[in-house]
């Protein structure tokens, strides 16, 4: 059998014509013959869109489409992130100096009353 794709409106409508069939007491099989799907997919098909309207399952698809736009947004950043850090380790010793080695810390007073507060020297990357 040849897949189709409905979209959430077809499938709100399919639905809606079951639930006449169904009530008007034609059985399960010929209900779903004549939608044409299998009785896998209207079950399916009544889990995910039962009760909603056309309305509120275009909504619900757009929103999951969004949500996997996002989540492919998220991926990829967190890629990014990993490469710049494997590449920050990998410029570190490149350059001949350890991550342990990386800052030089050295201390002053500006006054004989307050702490002595560390300041940073050398290169660093930040």
């Amino acid at each position: 059998m040849k897949r189709r794709h409905h979209t959430p409106e077809q499938i709100v409508r399919k639905l809606r014509e079951a639930d006449r069939l169904l009530g008007e007491g034609q059985p399960m099989v010929e209900v779903c013959k004549h939608l044409e799907v299998t009785e896998q997919t209207y079950y399916r098909w009544r889990n995910q869109y039962g009760g909603m309207k056309a309305d509120d399952a275009k909504r619900l698809k757009e929103l999951e489409r969004e949500n996997q736009r996002l989540k492919r947004i998220v991926a990829d950043q967190a890629l990014d992130i990993d490469m710049l850090k494997e590449v920050n380790r990998t410029w570190c010793v490149h350059q001949g100096r350890g991550l342990k080695h990386r800052y030089v810390y050295r201390t002053r007073s500006r006054s004989h009353h307050s702490k002595p507060t560390r300041t940073l020297t050398g290169n660093t990357l930040f």
